[in-house]
């Protein structure tokens, strides 16, 4: 399919399939949330903001008959790992199955901030967060049909390093640099992705990692960045020219999500021009992501730091 705006794709029947969509309110993940719920889903609406969350459902309800039903709002603020855990013990009690949780969420380079637990905050929202939260919720996405994990990265994890000697944002707020901290937190999610599946796969796990990223959608990510110059550049220049909308960026999550062939270990994304725009298509993983050592290495300090083991480890 060509590069234009408005790329679509044929999602299947998901009548009596359990979301689990992080960040759900607005953006890509409102976005995949409307297009799942049309197919029939029932999908939890993970989010920091409650009272968001609900107008959210609200919205999709009066637009998809039959969907209020099916729409559930969880508090999760992935910028506080005790909130995480909170969210994940309710789903837990809530749901003896899920099939698929979309690790949407995303925080772009905000000014020098430490979450909760004092990790850097884009590292944290982005990476640790989510991995705290697949962790916790990994048995009941086994009990689910054909389950898989949906981490959402960027064309910028090509562009990131992980700095595993100052991940806290290098001498704090003097040397920090807020894009280079939010492409090191998206190679994190590639890492993590590929990563999962090398595990999910050796432990004989019927749950799949899959990866996907938007291309370059008009979303508040950009619009909401504390940084003017970023602002400007992505929200008043290069948006109007390049972006896609919150619809068609979602495609590649979406397409992640359900498409019986979107294999373990596989990464989607646009397929027009770098990636920015277009349907949905296999792309590569930079080779750091990829990396076994740097895959083990992200993995032992993500236990570390959020005290979360996997698959009886």
């Amino acid at each position: 399919m060509g590069m234009s705006q408005n790329a679509s794709m044929a999602l299947p029947d998901l009548t009596g399939r359990r979301f689990v969509v992080t960040g759900a309110n607005s953006g890509l993940g409102l976005a995949t949330t409307r297009a799942l719920a049309r197919q029939g889903a029932h999908v939890v609406l993970a989010v920091r903001d409650e009272v968001k969350g609900r107008a959210a459902v609200r919205a999709l309800a009066d637009g998809i008959p039959g969907a209020a039903g099916r729409l559930d709002v969880r508090r999760l603020d992935l910028a506080d790992l005790d909130s995480v855990r909170e969210c994940a013990a309710a789903l837990r009690a809530d749901y003896p199955r899920l099939d698929v949780l979309v690790d949407n969420a995303g925080l772009m380079a905000p000014p020098y901030t430490l979450s909760a637990q004092g990790h850097e905050l884009q590292f944290a929202v982005n990476h640790l967060g989510h991995f705290a939260l697949t962790g916790l919720l990994l048995d009941r996405l086994a009990a689910g049909s054909e389950p898989r994990v949906v981490t959402v990265s960027s064309v910028q994890h090509r562009k990131g390093r992980i700095h595993f000697d100052a991940l806290e944002g290098g001498d704090g707020a003097r040397g920090y640099a807020p894009m280079g901290w939010y492409n090191q937190s998206k190679l994190a999610n590639a890492v993590f992705g590929h990563e999962l599946h090398r595990r999910l796969t050796a432990a004989g796990s019927p749950v799949r990692s899959v990866l996907a990223h938007p291309g370059y959608a008009a979303t508040h990510l950009q619009a909401e960045t504390p940084i003017a110059v970023v602002r400007l550049l992505f929200g008043r220049i290069l948006g109007p020219l390049f972006a896609q909308s919150p619809e068609t960026g979602a495609l590649s999550q979406l397409y992640a999500a359900t498409a019986p062939d979107a294999e373990g270990g596989t990464f989607f994304g646009p397929g027009g021009l770098g990636e920015l725009r277009g349907a949905p298509r296999r792309v590569a993983l930079a080779p750091t992501a990829t990396d076994p050592e740097v895959g083990r290495r992200l993995w032992e300090l993500s236990e570390r730091l959020t005290g979360v083991r996997y698959l009886g480890e």
